[in-house]
C-alpha cells in the first residue's frame, strides 16, 4: 500500500503529546537535530514544541509532504 498524506497524518495523530527528535537536511552534508513534542495536527502541516534548552525559538511547524519527500525524519523517544 502506497504511503499517502492522510496515513502519514493519522499515524502522526497516534503520537501527540509524545517527545521525538526532528532530522532535518539543512543543506549540502548539513544536518539538524531538534528534540521536541508533537503537540498538534492540522490539515496540511503539523507542530513540534522544541525544548528551550536547546533551541533559540520554541516551535516549529513541518508539512507532511516533507515526511513524505524524506526532506525530514522523525524519531520517536521510547517511553
Amino acid at each position: 500500500m502506497p504511503i499517502t498524506l492522510n496515513t502519514i497524518k493519522a499515524d502522526l495523530d497516534s503520537h501527540l503529546g509524545e517527545n521525538l527528535v526532528v532530522v532535518a537536511q539543512a543543506g549540502r552534508k548539513k544536518v539538524t537535530r531538534r528534540r521536541g513534542t508533537l503537540t498538534k495536527t492540522y490539515r496540511a502541516v503539523f507542530v513540534v514544541d522544541l525544548d528551550q534548552d536547546q533551541n533559540n525559538f520554541e516551535r516549529v511547524s513541518y508539512s507532511y509532504t516533507d515526511l513524505l519527500t524524506k526532506n525530514i525524519e522523525l524519531e520517536f523517544e521510547e517511553m
